[in-house]
Parts: C-alpha cells; sequence; structure tokens
C-alpha cells in the first residue's frame, strides 16, 4: 500500500488535492469518449502520472514559471487555465492558444506563467535556463520548474541545459517524469545507469527520487527544493517514478507493454490511492465525493461542448505572414555630425558597448566573451565594465545557449549570443529554426535574439571555420538575417538588430575585422533592416550582391572604370528590399548576382527567381548567378581561391556583357 504522511496539512489542502487530482483525471476520461466518438483526433493521456503535475505545480509561487510536457494537464488545470480555452486550443480552434497553427500542449501563456515544449522535447529545458538567469540576474528570489521525461534524457539538450544551470547556479528544477517508455521504448533500451537521478552527481548538483504517484510525497519535495533555491540558487534534479498507463498516443495503443506491468501500476493509481486514503483519515465520503465528482462533470461537459461551437480560424494569408513577426515598426535613428574612422571589428564592439548601455536588461552570452574578450577580441573589456552577470562566458553548448537567450526574452530581457564561428551554429540549428523563428507565429511571444554569425572563408581555415551559411536562415520564416559589408552598417545594423524584438541572425565577415576600415559617427544611430543601397550608378547591368560580395565587386569596378555597372549593396537579406532590386533591373536590365556562399541554392537562387517572375519584362538577358564551388570550403589557399566566386566574376561579367 502506498503511504501518505500528510504532516501538518489540514483536511481542506488535502481535499484540494484530491480535487486538483481529479478535475484532470475525468478531463482525460471525457477525451477518450471524445476520441472513440470521432470528435477528437488525437489525445496524449496522462492517465497515472496525474500526481506529479498537480502536486508541482500547486508546490511553486503562481508568479513562477512551470515549463510542461504534453501529459501533464495538471499543470494547466492547477493553474487554472480555462477548460474551454484549453479544449479550443486542443480544437485547433481560433479563440485557442496558438489560434489553431500548433496543436495539444505546443503553447505559452504569460498569464499562468507556462511555457509548452515543442515536439523535439528537449530543447525547453535550456528555456528554463533563461528564465532562471533573467530571476538570477535582477535578484528575484524565483524559481523554475522544467519538466522531461526519461526518453529526453537521452538527449543533448538534456545534458547542456543541467550543465549550463550547474555552471551558473540557476535556480532551475529539472523535473524528470520516469514513466517506463519513450513510445514503445523500455528505459533498459533508454539508459543504462540504474536511477537517472545518479546522473545528478555527474553534474555536481543535488538529486532526488520520489514517487511520482503519491502526491503529497511530489508536493513536499518539490515544496521543499523550491524554498531552498529561492534564498540560495542551484539547480536540482528531480526524478519521480511512474508509469504511463495508455500508449504514447491513444492510436499507438500498448501492446510493446508487458500485462504484469499494468496490473501491478494500477494499485499504484494517484487518484484512487489518495482517495482510499482520504476515505480512511475520514475526510472523504460516498456523500462528498459524488456531489465533487457531479459538479465536476457538469463544469467539464458545458466546457468542452461550449467550446467546439467557438468558430474556426479563417485563411487569410497576408495575416498570417504578417503574425510571423511580433508588431513593431523601426524607427530609423539618424547618425550624429560627429565621426571617427573605425575598424569593422571595432564598430561592432562599438554598438554592443551602446547596446549594454542603452539596455540594462541585456545579456551577452558566449564562448571566451568574458575575460578573453572573445576569439575575436570584440567584447574585450566588457565584463570588466559591464560585469559578468550581462556579459557571460558560456559552456561549449551552442543549443543550451539559444534556448537560454529565448528564456531570457520570455522573462522580460533581451540577449546576444555569439556563435564563435559561424560554422558552429549547426550544433544549435533546432532552437534558432524552431523555437526563435517559430514562438511568435505560434502563440504571440517574442523572440527577443541577436545571433552573432563571424562567417565566411578568405583566411585558410577550411571547411569548418569558413562556411557561409546565411541560406539556412533566409529559408526560415520568422527570422530576420543582416550581413553588413562596411563599419558603417555594421554599427548601425547591429543597434537595429538588439532594438528590435524579433530574433535577428546578425552576420559579420571575419576577414574584415582589422582589414577594413571607415567613417563611422559616433553614439547612437540605427540602419534600416530590409533596405539595399545602391553604392554605384551605371546603366549596362547591375551586381546584386552583399557581405564580401561587395567588396570583390568593388575591387573589379575598379579594374575596369569603364564599365558602366550598377552596384547594389543588399545587406539585409530577410527582409530584403524587392523595391530596389526592382527599380535596379529596371534602369540595367541585365543582373548578375554576386556571393560567397556555394551556388547551388544560396541565397542568390531566391533573388534570381523573385526577378525572372517579377521582373521578366525589364531583362535583356537571364540573370546570371556567380556563387562559390558546390563543394566544402578548401584548407590551402590555392584552393580556397579557386572556391571563392571571386575567381569566376570576371568570366560571368563578360558573358553577361555579351549577351
Amino acid at each position: 500500500m502506498m503511504r501518505f504522511d500528510r504532516k501538518s496539512k489540514d483536511d481542506a489542502t488535502l481535499l484540494n488535492l484530491y480535487e486538483q487530482l481529479l478535475y484532470p483525471r475525468m478531463i482525460e476520461e471525457k477525451m477518450l469518449i471524445l476520441l472513440r466518438q470521432g470528435r477528437i483526433g488525437k489525445w496524449f493521456s496522462g492517465i497515472g502520472q496525474e500526481a506529479i503535475a498537480v502536486a508541482s505545480t500547486l508546490a511553486m509561487k503562481e508568479t513562477e514559471y512551470i515549463l510542461p510536457m504534453h501529459r501533464n494537464l495538471g499543470v494547466f488545470t492547477a493553474r487554472e487555465v480555462p477548460l474551454k480555452k484549453l479544449m479550443a486550443q486542443w480544437q485547433g480552434k481560433l479563440t485557442g492558444f496558438t489560434k489553431g497553427r500548433d496543436r495539444s500542449f505546443h503553447f505559452g501563456t504569460q498569464d499562468y506563467k507556462i511555457i509548452g515544449m515543442i515536439s523535439h522535447l528537449g530543447p525547453q529545458m535550456a528555456l528554463a535556463d533563461g528564465i532562471a538567469l533573467a530571476d538570477l540576474i535582477e535578484g528575484k528570489p524565483q524559481a523554475t520548474l522544467v519538466f522531461t521525461g526519461e526518453g529526453a534524457t537521452s538527449e543533448g539538450d538534456f545534458h547542456e541545459a543541467v550543465n549550463v544551470a550547474a555552471v551558473w547556479n540557476l535556480p532551475v528544477i529539472f523535473l524528470i517524469e520516469n514513466n517506463g517508455y519513450g513510445l514503445s521504448t523500455p528505459v533498459a533500451e533508454q539508459y543504462n545507469c540504474k536511477n537517472l537521478v545518479d546522473k545528478a552527481i555527474g553534474y555536481g548538483i543535488e538529486g532526488i527520487q520520489v514517487d511520482g504517484n503519491n502526491v503529497l510525497e511530489v508536493y513536499d519535495a518539490i515544496h521543499e527544493v523550491a524554498g531552498r533555491i529561492r534564498k540560495d540558487p542551484r539547480p536540482v534534479l528531480i526524478e519521480c517514478l511512474t508509469f504511463r498507463m495508455r500508449g504514447h498516443e491513444e492510436a499507438s495503443g500498448t501492446k510493446y507493454v508487458p500485462e504484469e506491468l499494468f496490473k501491478e501500476w494500477e494499485k499504484k493509481d494517484p487518484v484512487k490511492t489518495f482517495e482510499a486514503y482520504l476515505y480512511e483519515q475520514g475526510i472523504l465520503n460516498d456523500q462528498l465525493a459524488d456531489a465533487l465528482k457531479a459538479s465536476l462533470k457538469q463544469e467539464i461537459e458545458q466546457e468542452v461542448e461550449s467550446a467546439f461551437q467557438d468558430p474556426e480560424p479563417v485563411a487569410n494569408p497576408e495575416h498570417e505572414l504578417q503574425e510571423m513577426y511580433f508588431p513593431y515598426q523601426q524607427k530609423v535613428a539618424a547618425p550624429g555630425a560627429v565621426s571617427s574612422e573605425m575598424r569593422y571589428l571595432d564598430a561592432i564592439s562599438d554598438a554592443l558597448k551602446l547596446s549594454l548601455q542603452q539596455y540594462p536588461n541585456l545579456v551577452l552570452m558566449g564562448q571566451d566573451i568574458a575575460g578573453y574578450g572573445g576569439a575575436f577580441k570584440i567584447t574585450d573589456g566588457f565584463s570588466a565594465t559591464f560585469g559578468k552577470a550581462r556579459v557571460r562566458n558560456t559552456p561549449i553548448c551552442e543549443s543550451a545557449i539559444v534556448g537560454a537567450g529565448l528564456g531570457l526574452s520570455i522573462n522580460g530581457y533581451k540577449a546576444v549570443v555569439e556563435m564563435q564561428f559561424a560554422d558552429f551554429v549547426s550544433c544549435g540549428f533546432n532552437q534558432i529554426v524552431n523555437n526563435l523563428a517559430k514562438t511568435h507565429y505560434r502563440w504571440g511571444e517574442k523572440a527577443d535574439v541577436v545571433v552573432r554569425m563571424p562567417t565566411g572563408a578568405g583566411t585558410s581555415a577550411g571547411p569548418f571555420h569558413s562556411q557561409s551559411n546565411e541560406a539556412w536562415f533566409t529559408k526560415t520564416p520568422g527570422l530576420k538575417v543582416v550581413y553588413p559589408a562596411f563599419p558603417y552598417d555594421a554599427k548601425g545594423l547591429l543597434l537595429a538588430a538588439v532594438e528590435d524584438p524579433n530574433p535577428v541572425i546578425y552576420f559579420e565577415h571575419k576577414y574584415l575585422y582589422r582589414s577594413l576600415s571607415g567613417q563611422v559617427p559616433e553614439g547612437h544611430y540605427t540602419v534600416e533592416i530590409g533596405k539595399a543601397n545602391i553604392l554605384k550608378e551605371g546603366k549596362d547591368m547591375v551586381i546584386i550582391t552583399y557581405g564580401m560580395g561587395v567588396h570583390w565587386a568593388l575591387s573589379y569596378l575598379d579594374q575596369y572604370p569603364e564599365y558602366s555597372i550598377m552596384l547594389l549593396d543588399l545587406y539585409s537579406l530577410q527582409p530584403w528590399d524587392k523595391e530596389t532590386v526592382k527599380t535596379a533591373v529596371q534602369a540595367t536590365g541585365k543582373v548578375l548576382i554576386l556571393h560567397e556562399d556555394t551556388l547551388g541554392s544560396g541565397f542568390g537562387a531566391e533573388i534570381s527567381a523573385w526577378i525572372s517572375e517579377y521582373c521578366f519584362e525589364y531583362l535583356d538577358a537571364p540573370v546570371i548567378r556567380c556563387g562559390s564551388l558546390d563543394t566544402a570550403v578548401p584548407m590551402n589557399k590555392i584552393l580556397e581561391d579557386s572556391f571563392l566566386a571571386k575567381s569566376r566574376l570576371h568570366e560571368n561579367v563578360e558573358k553577361l556583357r555579351a549577351y
């Protein structure tokens, strides 16, 4: 028999816990009926696991964030999220939290301080780090609770998030719901340690294992741990032992589970065992239980049926496109009259300094950016000036740091994340394209994060330190992408990116850091994101380019002053300036698109396709693209020079001139 210890809890508290357990169970039973009736299409059941969600939520303060999974209905009901609103969400109604754009519990709500997961399972743990970091910097005595399953502990995101929390002493409770199976994969095929709580030892943090079906044990553990880490910030790992009594989702069934396991865990049902305890204690009787169940059933029926009547979304493509981004209209800040000669690198550094001064809630994160000043010394001296709380060295964990940036944004902060090299962003790719990019579209929350991307070849750095990977991100709706070619633009675009509440991928070419200087205004100013700049006028053709391509083109035009070639620097790739491009095509009739990225599926392909579709009548020749070879970037300088697009610029210009 399960042993309950009420400690000092009065009868009213115990009855409330029972009602809080019963409510999600009865909702789930209603969902299973609706599923059999064909009125809903999918359901992820948490039957048998209610004690964890309910007790842990009630043990947290209402002001503290909880990041649940898709079997944690009790988190939402315990936070008193209206069932009608939840039902509308599950049905894809316009009145749901995601307005029909996402399913299940894949949403967040600031009103209830709940941040839902995405299907990739692990990334929300890094968000918890960022949320807790904001509280830590702010000096708020708050804890953050994040759920994960035993299956997701196999993901790198679990390791990264727990490790960062341990290194930074973040007040995060990592709660593992060990329910026996990840879809059909049993724990014996998921990990090889005896208990998942033992993983805490490897991170140097406290680990606690509790009976996840004992509502009082879960409540007391979370309540006690949260109280401690509010006063003495640090992470704690809690493993809750439970069992999944239904399929991964109802369609998958449970044939892979031995029948004896169901019989064993049925005896540990969290609702039935606690109900029996309350009967034994004389706190609950048939009359009271029947009245409570009748009341909850009536409420559930009314809320569910009412949600079925809510309106469906109306397909409006223009509105959907607008909803990919947090509403924001940039007001361009004009530069002052005083300027000075500044290197490309120093212009970026100056923009970061000004941003840290302007936004007390801005945090910079990256490998070696504090005392060392970053791999390229852009943040040299920053930690001494602004403090290590806001200029933070990170472990080598790109995914966790991008996720922490989003967590900071959710909790009222801004974040600039530095990739030591743009190539390394692949390790944080999921957080960027599935969390940063989609958060506003899914549930209306901003993702106020800038990702700095030292990029490009020309330094014989080889395949893993030289890639131009902007096309990975220009393809992803919800992101903004900029790529300055000059110190003036580098500063103005970075200031604009930090100001913008949307996620911005900021490319900066490593070769230009110390090799290029120019006049840069002192103080604050911004360059408009989404606009292009015509650097040279010409009538015979236009070269459309950005980044290092601008300098290749300028050098080429200096060699051939007799050519009348317009030069257009895009510098903003998402959004990009279609109006100016169209004007350039109309004025010249011939277009050459130049970029350092590989030719195949590079960003130039998108520009070329758009010109062919919308400017065809102005063209006097096919659009020609000049990109780098469709190979990895070679290290040897002879091979690298041959790889780069500039080695084919002359032949492409001549080909277009001769057409």
